[in-house]
């Protein structure tokens, strides 16, 4: 049981646990970076990385990448803080701590670890459905000041996803609310405007949904019957959906910079690709079934079939689609790596330019 990384690796967040493989700043082929098989959750900013481990005397956090002042840095070592917590978040420069009886968040970039905000948490209220951070009990923490904003309890929250500049939420009856800025239709309204409150996105009304995600810009969500959903601002093709800026490209590399080697076919397609959908669309991912996980990065996008294949897509710079190139692609494509070493996946989570991935060694078949 491995959790595995790739894509930008400036801060040495994707360090791999052989000790002896070299990676470099653009990690753009799978890496082990853990074997420590009860680390139940790993999150990721865009120069840090937090993974929660479980074992039998407690619960802790290690950090790896940029944690302190300087630069320089580049370490992997136990939060001392954490002892005992159940859950953390990792931004840029606050890593929370979620414990039975409060929540902590600790500032990181600091020469000392630094207690910034802490609230106790209501053991009373232990009645409703289980959650993970960002929510807590009465609401959800930020990764900035407030740090901490209130929900209505009629809500029944079970997940919640945090962008750049909106939230999506899912209910327990599997109703999608959004709010924050929809200035590149990430809200899923078919709107550009921004929204104070939870508004639920009608488009998804009647379609029971089991999971959430949401990148800088863009959100996802995938259905009980396991369709993908996907909504935002497409520039990088990080919807899935055909992109204009990733087409040009092509094209401007197919006619080596001279638009006059395009037809004229070529030079009127871009009229029908997609740089902002304001309302969700259906996904279709080739020769897929079923969606069971899936995380937004900043303009990528990494999705867990129901069989335990990963497919990426969006932009791919810093390596972080996992194919073994620097290419952007506005197509699920299939990380071959892991059935080419016959490894199943079992989760996937996405920092802002990199990607990290929970898989296991596939079952035998009987002799």
């Amino acid at each position: 049981m491995n959790w595995f990384g790739f894509g930008f690796n400036g801060f040495g967040q994707i360090r791999p646990a052989d000790a002896s493989e070299q990676v470099t700043c653009k990690v753009k082929i799978p890496v082990r970076i853990s074997d420590v098989c009860r680390s139940c959750r790993v999150t990721g900013s865009w120069s840090s990385r937090a993974d929660v481990h479980h074992t039998d005397s407690g619960s802790h956090v290690c950090v790896s990448g940029f944690v302190s002042g300087s630069s320089e840095e580049d370490c992997r070592s136990i939060f001392p803080e954490s002892q005992g917590c159940t859950d953390a978040l990792i931004s840029e420069r606050y890593l929370t701590l979620n414990f039975t009886d409060r929540v902590e968040c600790w500032e990181i970039q600091h020469t000392q670890n630094k207690l910034v905000w802490k609230r106790e948490q209501d053991l009373s209220d232990n009645t409703g459905p289980s959650v993970t951070l960002p929510l807590v009990s009465g609401g959800y923490v930020m990764p900035k000041p407030p740090f901490f904003l209130p929900l209505c309890s009629k809500l029944c929250a079970v997940s919640l996803a945090l962008g750049s500049e909106h939230a999506v939420l899912l209910t327990s009856d599997g109703t999608v609310y959004s709010w924050g800025s929809g200035s590149h239709g990430q809200m899923g309204h078919g709107a550009l405007t921004s929204q104070e409150e939870p508004q639920v996105v009608e488009a998804l009304w009647g379609v029971p949904i089991k999971a959430v995600s949401a990148g800088n810009w863009h959100s996802a969500s995938i259905s009980t019957g396991g369709d993908l959903y996907m909504w935002g601002w497409n520039e990088s093709g990080q919807l899935g959906l055909p992109s204009r800026g990733l087409e040009e490209e092509k094209l401007r590399r197919k006619s080596c910079g001279n638009s006059e080697h395009l037809n004229e076919d070529e030079k009127k397609q871009a009229d029908v690709f997609i740089s902002i959908q304001a309302f969700p669309a259906l996904v279709d991912v080739p020769n897929v079934s079923e969606i069971s996980k899936i995380s937004c990065g900043s303009r990528h996008t990494a999705a867990v079939t129901g069989t335990g294949d990963l497919y990426t897509w969006g932009w791919g710079h810093y390596g972080q689609l996992g194919h073994g190139t620097e290419n952007s692609t506005d197509e699920p494509t299939l990380v071959d790596y892991f059935p080419s070493h016959r490894m199943c996946v079992k989760d996937v989570v996405c920092g802002l330019w990199n990607t990290f991935v929970f898989a296991v060694p596939k079952e035998q078949p009987p002799s």
